[in-house]
């Protein structure tokens, strides 16, 4: 086990200031590797390998078992896996990237690209199926696990003489959520159309190669034989080896190949998507454009019942993204990622903006369940390293905002400048007035006004420290310029 080296600065996430932060993140590693390793045991993994990513940096990972049962040649983190549908994020990012300059929209019909799918639907009222609708795996076609494992290395005229003998639908396009295999397949064919490049080629030349990771691929035979992570079933209480396909146009939906020292550069990539801020753009997409595949597309369904490896019960919604799975609970922590599973392999990438930390877990075994270990792995870090989520900056007209009507609130001795043309209307003046009589009669005079806590730029609160207690100012301000104070309030904090 040990510490890698850097990504690249110019991928690099915004640091944390706080070293305490990662030192108590660091504590919890001898224990995410006992945790991997113990789930692999009761799940017969051949081998497998792990990292983890903090702030942009790759900062702790493991392996353990074989690469190669056969020749006993071991797993590590330059092991090459076949990551299986965590493919899928890339042809999105291929498709955002083709969107953004320009060459096509996302609410463009299919058919104008593939024009076999034309009037195909479940309906004759349906209507056209776009690009969006591929991406959010709302187009229509029936969740298609494990039959489009199968096709891997089907041919773009095979996609083609598919879609002509008229396809099957289960629902019809932008009504209902239903995983598609089939439908990454025919974005990637759209990549090729509109890009003039097989969708693989797009994909490493415009994404692969400026994030260095320049050894993926989506064909297993250019890779050494001491590299190949082979698949593997488990079935009578042994390992039969399966045989892996080639490439073909269904690898836009999961034949990606790759290790964890070069998959930690796309992670890292996508936590430093994360806070919106100014500066020069760095990334192989827009920050705003990774950002979007960040936010939920399509809902898949509320668990209102959801059990946590710490043993706390709460509501989880899940949504599909573009090419990612976006999940919240009722604490309001969101975490982005991707499964993958193929005859062979198993694999889960799981990261959370807000708390700058993401897991990466590859297996060489059918359909391997790390998905479940990685949920358990990221609330470990955060419940055993006391993580809280990045605070959202303050900008200099909510600090300015404060500061005025701190010096306000006591008295309300006339119509400051600072208030919006709504506000004395819905707050009138002998009300406010009264009001802070009697407030500050309970807590006594003003003695500390403590810093903003930022709700987003034009909102948030502060605490107000008092002689015999303490006070919640919050407030919001309006969209003009220089913004003004539009809604307020003022009560006294609980002990």
């Amino acid at each position: 086990m040990q510490l890698d080296a850097q990504v690249p600065s110019a991928f690099t996430a915004p640091a944390y200031q706080d070293e305490t932060r990662n030192e108590r993140i660091a504590k919890t590693f001898p224990l995410v590797e006992q945790l991997y390793k113990k789930f692999a045991t009761e799940n017969h993994f051949p081998g497998y390998a792990f990292g983890i990513v903090v702030d942009g940096k790759l900062v702790y990972k493991g392996s353990e078992g074989y690469a190669n049962l056969e020749e006993k040649i071991p797993a590590s983190s330059t092991s090459m896996f076949r990551i299986a549908s965590m493919s899928k994020s890339f042809t999105c990012m291929a498709i955002l990237k083709l969107r953004d300059e320009g060459k096509l929209q996302l609410d463009d019909a299919v058919e104008k690209y593939i024009p076999a799918l034309k009037g195909q639907g479940l309906t004759t009222d349906a209507p056209f199926i776009t690009i969006r609708h591929l991406m959010s795996h709302s187009a229509g076609f029936p969740e298609d696990n494990p039959w489009g494992d199968r096709q891997l290395d089907d041919t773009e005229a095979d996609l083609n003489t598919l879609i002509k003998k008229q396809l099957s639908f289960s629902n019809t396009a932008g009504v209902a959520y239903e995983y598609s295999n089939l439908g990454f397949a025919m974005l990637g064919y759209i990549i090729h159309k509109v890009s003039g490049m097989t969708y693989d080629v797009y994909i490493h030349k415009n994404i692969l190669t400026p994030l260095g990771m320049n050894n993926t691929t989506y064909e297993y035979t250019t890779i050494p034989k001491d590299k190949f992570a082979f698949g593997y079933r488990y079935i009578n209480n042994q390992w039969r080896k399966e045989q892996p396909l080639k490439n073909g146009i269904y690898g836009a939906m999961g034949g990606m190949i790759t290790s964890i020292d070069m998959f930690s550069k796309y992670v890292a990539m996508h936590e430093a998507a994360w806070p919106e801020r100014n500066g020069n753009e760095t990334f192989p997409l827009k920050r705003s454009s990774i950002r979007e595949m960040h936010q939920p597309a399509r809902f898949i369904g509320l668990n209102p019942y959801t059990r946590f490896p710490s043993g706390k019960i709460m509501a989880t919604i899940d949504s599909y993204s573009y090419g990612l799975h976006w999940m919240t609970d009722a604490e309001n922590k969101k975490s982005i990622g991707h499964s993958g599973g193929l005859p062979g392999f198993g694999s889960n990438w799981r990261f959370l903006p807000e708390y700058g930390i993401g897991v990466i877990l590859f297996a060489n075994v059918t359909y391997a369940p790390t998905s479940t270990i990685n949920l358990i792995v990221l609330d470990t870090m955060i419940q055993l390293a006391q993580l809280k989520p990045r605070q959202i900056s303050v900008s200099p007209i909510l600090a300015q905002r404060q500061k005025e009507l701190a010096g306000i609130i006591t008295h309300w001795n006339n119509k400051e400048t600072i208030f919006a043309e709504n506000f004395f209307d819905d707050y009138p003046i002998d009300a406010l007035k009264k009001s802070a009589d009697e407030i500050f009669i309970k807590v006594g005079k003003i003695k500390k006004v403590n810093e903003m806590v930022a709700e987003n730029q034009l909102r948030g609160y502060c605490i107000i420290e008092c002689e015999r207690g303490k006070l919640n100012l919050a407030f919001t301000l309006t969209p003009e310029n220089p913004a003004l104070v539009q809604e307020y309030h003022l009560t006294i904090e609980n002990p």
